[in-house]
């Protein structure tokens, strides 16, 4: 009998294999041809690795060449206009990523993760056709290797409901058409084995959903789960609970729902109905996002919760959601700490935990290796628990007795000494602050790391780029100037590599979107910061120029967001110890000359929970922590944050309560939609939307961003306007950022003028 289930596993590779072979294709290094092959052989690798460990229901078409939702817009046939006259690779990855006449399609936070998705368009004009190709020839695939799959798919409701309709109405209203494709595509599959999983993702349903989108999920599925008998549904949903869905779902015909029991706990309240069905509980109870090793005895006492109310036979042991979101394997890690790494569970580990788990719970009958296996894992958590390297009570301590939470004056007091300290123009021109990161400069870095090359010399390299990087802005014309951040590696990661508390790993690669990879560091123990982090650098830049430069920092809540984090202390105190740690930086910048100083939110968002009767929680200590983290800086030191692919209308008043002198936003894929919310609130601060789409390589011509500008200006006056790409450049390439730039600084050379 099947009893334990894998949701979805990385595809990224376990040393990036996909990424380099992506980024070689779209340099025309290497042929489509030489993509698919690299493609074919991870497939093969992490289906066997996944049937090696013990899994019983293996997925097929978790993989993609960028996204998943690209991927479904793909089958449906949901091609924008401007699009259509291409085909095959050159028509996917122009969705994705823009060609020379064609802006890409926009891409936005999967719920509360840092993975992106490419958003879907939809338009009345379109012709939706089913291209099932992908999904059938990736089961052929796994099966020709003797690997029988669940194959997986976004859920027709999830996938209209994050869709934009780009021809006003809404999305849903598509639901019909869609449903006919998505039954063909039933059809198609249902002659591909005698019995078939087919795992349908629906995770909008852990959010807050209208009486109006929960009366579709019945006929959708009464519709889907009926047509094809040897086709076994599993409705998923993960990241919180689902319990409005969860209701209408079980009196539908699908075989099995998929719940996660850690980060929605309120799942629980449903097993009684479960049990009353004829439904399989497919029941996530190893974290898919999150890097510490399961506690077993507790997942075990989860587990039996659960069977108290579920009968063991309608139970499937599984991932809370797909390990997409966890790095691939500890095999890598050669220099970590033996007792940190012996907390930690990766991709491929958490295959075993799940095993392991399986066989304890169903089984009880475990062999002498296996027996010692849950012996270490009761004397990790017990070590970890009691290890010095955790807690540090002089950080506990400073929290508890903080008093000062954020800055003394308002910010019309502030702005109006600001701007006779700054003296800037109107329209000012700055960008986000990363440079294009070349191949010398990851190679130093990596060097000094090693210790092949010693310090001075990696600081001779660092400072020749910061030299290059000021004296580019300077002809450029740009008036704010940033040093480029040569020595980050990300902007998480340098933080966390200086701060007391936190770990590292050498290949815990997370796929971010498409070929971008971060490695988010985790936060084991009390954060503290044993020195200054970026004084050095950004003074010495500052050096080199009579302009105003900004000192860079990354906000804690975002560092928090972009960090796995520590699971024995709220979210809430460890994010508050990261901000007294950037309160300290602030401090010392300002001390040292740095005027300007940009404090990045990026995943302030991100960090929001699914639903609505969660986010005051969150918003109160976030703000409270941003606050903390700027409340060192004086009224004359101007405070910069940045945030990306964010829906500002539900968050706008939290923004503003967050009180920050400048914002800098994306807006390039989406138009002025965003930038309207400050207007209609009254927004006072300074804004600067972005102009150009950095995650694109296109070049915008100076006309395209003199209509960009001027489309700002029918929002807001110049004198809240700053302009900016709309994200840091360290993914671009020189040839493509120095031109992009100097259109930018031409462009508002032009509307100056015009304006005069």
């Amino acid at each position: 009998m099947s009893k334990n289930y894998v949701i979805g596993f990385p595809r990224i590779g376990e040393q990036r294999e996909l990424k380099k072979v992506l980024e070689s294709f779209w340099a025309k290094e290497s042929s489509f041809e030489e993509l698919n092959a690299v493609a074919s052989k991870l497939k093969r690798r992490h289906w066997e690795y996944q049937k090696d460990a013990g899994m019983d229901f293996i997925s097929s078409n978790d993989f993609s060449l960028y996204d998943n939702m690209l991927d479904t817009a793909f089958m449906l046939g949901a091609i924008p206009k401007r699009f259509q006259a291409l085909e095959k690779e050159e028509l996917y990855f122009s969705m994705a990523r823009g060609n020379k006449t064609s802006v890409a399609m926009e891409m936005t936070k999967w719920f509360n993760t840092n993975y992106h998705y490419i958003v879907p368009e939809l338009s009345k004009e379109d012709t939706y056709k089913l291209n099932a190709s992908k999904i059938l020839n990736e089961y052929k695939e796994a099966k020709a290797l003797g690997i029988k799959t669940k194959i997986n798919l976004i859920g027709p409701i999830t996938f209209l409901g994050l869709s934009k309709r780009v021809d006003g109405g809404e999305s849903y209203e598509f639901l019909d058409e869609i449903l006919k494709i998505y039954e063909a595509l039933l059809g198609e599959i249902s002659i591909l084995d005698t019995a078939i999983t087919l795992q349908i993702d629906e995770p909008i349903f852990a959010m807050d959903n209208e009486p109006k989108v929960l009366s579709l999920i019945k006929p959708t599925y009464d519709r889907l789960a009926s047509l094809c008998p040897n086709i076994n549904i599993v409705v998923s949903t993960y990241f919180e609970h689902s319990n409005e869905a969860t209701k209408i779902l079980l009196y539908t015909p699908i075989w099995g729902i998929g719940l996660d029991f850690l980060y929605g706990e309120e799942n629980m309240k449903m097993l009684e109905l479960i049990n009353s069905s004829d439904k399989q509980l497919i029941a996530g109870v190893v974290d898919g996002r999150n890097i510490w090793k399961n506690n077993i005895t507790k997942t075990i006492q989860l587990l039996e919760k659960i069977a108290a109310q579920v009968h063991k036979d309608k139970i499937i042991i599984s991932s809370s959601c797909s390990l997409l979101h966890s790095p691939f394997s500890l095999n890598y890690e050669k220099t970590m700490s033996a007792q940190i790494k012996n907390w930690l569970s990766f991709a491929k580990e958490k295959l075993d935990e799940i095993a392991l788990l399986s066989k304890l719970f169903f089984e009880e009958d475990l062999n002498a290796y296996e027996q010692s296996i849950v012996k270490q894992n009761a004397e990790a958590h017990y070590d970890r628990s009691t290890s010095v390297m955790i807690h540090n009570y002089d950080v506990q301590t400073r929290v508890k007795n903080t008093t000062k939470q954020h800055r003394e004056a308002s910010y019309e007091e502030r702005i109006k000494l600001q701007k006779e300290v700054l003296n800037y123009k109107d329209l000012a021109t700055t960008t986000i602050g990363s440079f294009p990161q070349t191949v010398e400069l990851r190679d130093a870095r990596k060097n000094f790391k090693n210790k092949i090359i010693s310090q001075e010399e990696y600081e001779t390299q660092m400072k020749n780029y910061i030299d290059t990087c000021v004296n580019f802005q300077e002809e450029c014309g740009l008036e704010v100037l940033v040093h480029g951040e040569p020595e980050r590696n990300d902007m998480v990661e340098y933080f966390g590599e200086q701060l007391d508390g936190y770990g590292f790993s050498q290949n815990g690669w997370v796929q971010s979107y498409g070929s971008r990879c971060v490695k988010p560091p985790f936060i084991y123990g009390d954060i503290s910061r044993p020195k200054a982090m970026t004084v050095d650098w950004t003074t010495y830049a500052q050096s080199k120029t009579q302009k105003i430069m900004k000192g860079m920092l990354t906000g804690p809540v975002t560092i928090l967001n972009w960090s796995f984090v520590r699971d024995d202390l709220a979210r809430s105190e460890v994010s508050q110890q990261i901000a007294l740690a950037i309160s300290d930086e602030i401090d010392d910048l300002q001390n040292a000359g740095i005027k300007i100083i940009q404090v990045d939110e990026a995943a302030f968002k991100e960090g929001y929970p699914l639903r609505k009767n969660k986010i005051p929680a969150y918003e109160a200590w976030a703000v409270r922590d941003f606050k903390l983290a700027v409340s060192s800086a004086w009224k004359k030191t101007q405070i910069h944050t940045h945030m990306c692919y964010s829906q500002f209308n539900d968050i706008i008043k939290t923004i503003e309560a967050m009180d920050a002198d400048v914002i800098s936003i994306e807006t390039a894929r989406s138009g002025n939609k965003l930038l309207k919310i400050f207007k209609e609130v009254g927004y006072k601060q300074e804004v600067g939307p972005g102009v150009y789409d950095i995650h694109s390589p296109r070049i915008p011509s100076v006309d395209e961003i003199v209509t960009q500008i001027k489309s700002l200006l029918e929002v807001l006056p110049k004198e809240q306007l700053w302009i900016n790409p709309d994200c840091g450049l360290k993914t671009r390439k020189y040839e493509e950022v120095k031109p992009s730039l100097l259109n930018m600084v031409e462009a508002v050379k032009i509307v100056r003028d015009e304006l005069k």
